[in-house]
C-alpha cells in the first residue's frame, strides 16, 4: 500500500457516517492501514456529536489490532469567524481539520478567502479540508500561500466529486497544480463516512496525477511522517506512537 495513513475519516458519532471506530481499526487492520484519524464534525453541523465527544476520545486506547488512531476533529469555519469548538477542546486533539459546511451559507470569494486566511493564520488548524470545493469559491493563491508561510497541511480529499461536492474535481486539480508550484505539505483524506472507503484514494491519485506532483510533498506516506509533520506544527509528541512506529516505517 503506498498510503498508510488515512488523515479524515467519520463515524456513527457523526449521524450521517455508518461506522464505528472499531470498526475502522478492525478494517484498516485487514488492508494494511498503520494509522488513521479520527475527525468527527465540529458542533454546528447539525446531525454532529456534542462537543463532549472531542474531550472523550482520550478514553479510546492509542493503539488498537495494530493500528493508531489520531484523536481529531473537523471543524467548521464559522460565518463570524474562528471555529465550532473552544480552544481547550481543540488543546486535547492531536490533529485538527478546518473547512466551510452547509452551517454557513455561501457568499463571495473575497468573504471566503477572509474567513480560511483568519483560520490559517490562527494556529489552531493542522489540515484545511477539501479546499476545492466549488461551492466556496476561494482565493486559492492567496490561501495556499498562507497555508505554506504557517505550515498548514492543504487536504486531496478523495470523496470529492465521488461521493459528495459534486463537480469538485477541476478544482481540486488546480489546488493540487498550485500547492505543488508554491511547495505546499499536503494530507490525502478518504473522508469516508463508511468504512470500507478508508483508504481509497483513487479520486486523490487522479487529481495528483493530473497536477503531475510527486509523493514528496504528501505526508500519508508513513505514520512517522505524520507524527514529524503535528510536532512540526506545534503539537506534542505521541509518545505511545513514537515508541511504536519506526522512522518512515
Amino acid at each position: 500500500m503506498r498510503f498508510l495513513v488515512d488523515l479524515h475519516t467519520h463515524t456513527v458519532a457523526s449521524d450521517h457516517a455508518y461506522s464505528t471506530i472499531m470498526d475502522y481499526f478492525n478494517y484498516a487492520a485487514d488492508i494494511g492501514v498503520q494509522m488513521f484519524a479520527c475527525t468527527d464534525h465540529g458542533p454546528a453541523v447539525a446531525d454532529a456529536p456534542h462537543k463532549w465527544h472531542f474531550k472523550n476520545l482520550r478514553v479510546i486506547p492509542r493503539i488498537v489490532n495494530g493500528v493508531a488512531m489520531l484523536r481529531g476533529a473537523e471543524t467548521n469555519i464559522m460565518p463570524s469567524g474562528g471555529l465550532d469548538l473552544e480552544d481547550s477542546i481543540l488543546a486535547g486533539l492531536d490533529i485538527v481539520l478546518a473547512g466551510f459546511h452547509p452551517n454557513y451559507m455561501p457568499t463571495t470569494k473575497e468573504e471566503h478567502t477572509r474567513l480560511m486566511l483568519d483560520v490559517i493564520a490562527s494556529g489552531k488548524v493542522d489540515v484545511i479540508a477539501h479546499p476545492g470545493n466549488p461551492n466556496y469559491p476561494l482565493d486559492l493563491e492567496a490561501v495556499l500561500t498562507a497555508a505554506k508561510e504557517h505550515q498548514v497541511a492543504i487536504e486531496i480529499n478523495s470523496s470529492s466529486s465521488v461521493n459528495t461536492r459534486m463537480g469538485s474535481h477541476a478544482n481540486c486539480v488546480k489546488v493540487a497544480t498550485l500547492a505543488k508550484k508554491i511547495g505546499n505539505i499536503i494530507a490525502l483524506g478518504t473522508d469516508a463516512h463508511f468504512v470500507t472507503y478508508m483508504a481509497n484514494f483513487e479520486e486523490s491519485l487522479k487529481v495528483i496525477a493530473e497536477a503531475g506532483m510527486g509523493y514528496d510533498q504528501i505526508i500519508n506516506t508513513s505514520p512517522a511522517k505524520v507524527l514529524d509533520f503535528l510536532e512540526s506544527r506545534g503539537h506534542a509528541p505521541i509518545k505511545e506512537l513514537r515508541a511504536f512506529f519506526t522512522p518512515y516505517s
